[in-house]
């Protein structure tokens, strides 16, 4: 499938061109769209050879979805863990993984087998900060019932992306339709591009099964790494603001579109390559977010 990326509204600060002999439509930022980043490549190509192993993952959901071996699994347990990946990541692990561990070896042959009724019942206790036991329970239903018929959750997104060419209007129509499934009417759980929002978890899902490497699981060949939008929350949006990667004034959508932009002028092929590495430093006590921002700062002067 050829490498698409989000189309590109009139309000927002991307424009559309082609870029590097790709497909048309590759959003990119108006202004200089790598802003700090190619004075810094040196330092986050380092950073990236240091702390992009296995071993530094924990703690994290995605240490949760790395034992599945099966594809249908571990996009199943990656789903459950990233919709859960809000709030202190201590108690995201604890939530995640409770959960994960009432569906068994197999949560996709679970999820098929298990009715709706038995699925609620299950999470009739369960909560994790604004999310319910029956919300959870509506979402393991659907999940169940999308495993059901069309064998993987990859299959399901694909009739969207066949049908709009387009990553973000296909999301937007995923998340509407699984809600509408699960039966939730609030859409925290389950965000959508077609709201603004930066869904940040739906992002992160989709960079652990699209990119493989000593971190990132993959699995999926639906999209390639390329076609990727950063999993912004507020954190990153702060890093992305210093590096020049975003303009806006809140981690949105658009200040998504806007820093993945930025790097996909850099790194074409794999813009969230130094998402994870990024990630670490504010979470991992040897890496101190205000080093790094030093760092970006004194890159820029030189």
């Amino acid at each position: 499938m050829r490498a698409f990326s989000p189309r590109c509204d009139k309000d927002s600060e991307i424009v559309t061109h082609r870029q590097d002999g790709g497909s048309p439509g590759l959003c990119t930022h108006v202004l200089p769209p790598a802003g700090r980043l190619p004075a810094l490549l040196p330092m986050l190509e380092e950073t990236y050879s240091r702390w992009n192993r296995r071993e530094w993952i924990s703690p994290d959901p995605l240490e949760l979805v790395l034992p599945y071996e099966a594809p249908e699994d571990r996009e199943t347990a990656a789903f459950i863990a990233s919709s859960l990946a809000y709030g202190r990541v201590a108690q995201i692990v604890k939530s995640a993984s409770s959960l994960l561990a009432s569906l068994g070896p197999s949560p996709a042959e679970f999820l098929r087998g298990a009715s709706p009724a038995r699925l609620r019942s299950l999470c009739s206790s369960f909560r994790h900060r604004f999310t319910t036991g029956e919300e959870m329970g509506g979402l393991l239903a659907a999940l169940g019932d999308i495993l059901g018929e069309y064998g993987s959750i990859e299959k399901f997104l694909s009739r969207y992306v066949a049908e709009t060419q387009d990553l973000v209007q296909a999301l937007s129509l995923f998340s509407e339709e699984l809600r509408l499934k699960a039966g939730i009417r609030r859409t925290f759980l389950l965000p959508s591009p077609a709201g603004g929002s930066a869904c940040k978890r739906l992002f992160l899902f989709l960079k652990w099964m699209v990119r493989r490497d000593a971190v990132d699981p993959g699995g999926w060949t639906l999209l390639s790494p390329a076609d990727l939008i950063l999993p912004l929350d507020v954190h990153m949006f702060r890093i992305c603001s210093v590096l020049g990667l975003t303009s806006r004034r809140q981690p949105d959508l658009k200040a998504a579109l806007e820093a993945t932009a930025a790097f996909r002028a850099v790194l074409p092929s794999d813009p969230l390559k130094f998402d994870f590495v990024l990630t670490r430093y504010g979470i991992r006590q040897e890496m101190d977010e205000k080093v790094l921002i030093q760092k970006c700062l004194e890159g820029q002067e030189e």
